[in-house]
């Protein structure tokens, strides 16, 4: 079978130890219409046969397939797959996802460069869907319809990330001195400088994370990391990188290890330098308290894609107004103060217990 060898799009892809994920989320991506595309597997040392798998493949896709092998790390397979790449415009996607539409690349990309041509400095994301049986449950409602929102912390790796590789360029590479969460790090760069785009497709992801290391304890490591690097704490980012499983070892995440680490390093910091941390802390939590009211609008199903529901819009028009004070963030840092060291009593009677 002969490929036209300028594609038009590089879909790049991390993978570690993804044999089970591999063989359907390669036939979703044949589905696809009216594009042409390559697709890059940037493995991590993969030990379940994913790399030999992809391989064998190669030649029964209708689409060009490459794979790379390197250290793991998600940020730097990222960087070593758009090193690769040989299209114009760079879709970063993950294996445990699907797309519905059989037009969905070909949309978004029309979309993108529609945006592009009016000099916009843009990327884009699909709409996100939990792949679950039955009824979704309200929590992933909830993260479906955050996604959707153009507000810092809302914009995430697996909803996929389209962008021109010139863009990408300027914006990367993917912080390889983080744990997790680098491919949020880069969405807030360009919100800082550009915009995203909203894609009509709907991306559909597993949620084996949150089902194999637990919805809370996942949720709560994300905010400790989005706050610390909020507030510029990145040597205390770099500590915890010790503490992380990778996705193919994980099983229920354990938080006692972060917050060890975290109150060892606020114990050796000066009383002043301490005070400043938690006031810093309290000002993150206390911009973040949208989330609140939007819950509510989930609950009540007012949510609007992109534009939450009445709730949210009282907390824009009032609440975020009245809370902006230097009042509000001492209670909030006086709050997070108060569960983190509940929290880790919890976990010294835990161990203390033999659990």
């Amino acid at each position: 079978m002969s490929f036209e060898w300028h594609p038009e799009l590089s879909v790049i892809v991390p993978v570690l130890n993804e044999s089970a994920a591999l063989l359907p989320f390669l036939a979703g991506l044949a589905r696809q219409e009216e594009v042409r595309f390559e697709v890059i597997l940037s493995d991590g040392g993969s030990e379940d046969g994913s790399v030999p798998l992809a391989e064998s493949l190669a030649n029964r896709l209708p689409f060009p397939l490459g794979v790379l092998s390197g250290p793991r790390g998600r940020a730097g397979q990222l960087n070593r797959g758009a090193a690769r790449a040989r299209a114009p415009k760079l879709l970063f996607l993950h294996c445990d996802c699907e797309l519905s539409d059989p037009l969905a690349l070909r949309n978004a990309l029309d979309a993108l460069s529609t945006a592009q041509a009016r000099g916009d400095r843009v990327a884009g994301r699909f709409r996100l869907e939990f792949d679950v049986p039955g009824p979704v449950p309200l929590p992933y409602r909830y993260y479906g319809a955050k996604a959707t929102l153009d507000r810092p912390g809302c914009t995430h790796g697996d909803q996929g990330f389209l962008m021109s590789a010139e863009l990408f360029r300027e914006l990367g590479p993917f912080d390889e001195s983080l744990p997790i969460m680098e491919d949020t790090f880069l969405a807030e760069r360009l919100r800082r400088t550009g915009r995203w785009l909203l894609f009509p497709g709907t991306l559909k992801t597993s949620p084996r994370r949150f089902l194999s290391e637990g919805l809370l304890p996942r949720q709560t490591l994300n905010a400790m990391i989005s706050c610390l690097a909020a507030i510029g704490r990145l040597e205390l980012i770099e500590e915890l990188k010790g503490c992380y499983r990778s996705q193919h070892a994980a099983h229920r995440l354990e938080l006692a290890p972060f917050h060890r680490t975290v109150r060892a390093w606020i114990d050796r910091l000066p009383a002043r330098e301490r005070r400043a941390f938690w006031l810093e802390t309290g000002n993150f939590v206390r911009l973040n308290a949208w989330q609140i009211p939007f819950f509510l609008d989930v609950v009540l199903e007012t949510a609007r894609p992109g534009a939450g529901g009445t709730f949210l819009k009282l907390h824009d028009r009032v609440l975020a107004r009245l809370l902006d004070t230097g009042l509000a963030d001492r209670l909030a840092a006086r709050l997070v103060r108060v569960w983190f060291w509940a929290a880790c009593k919890n976990q010294e009677r835990q161990t203390h217990n033999g659990r």
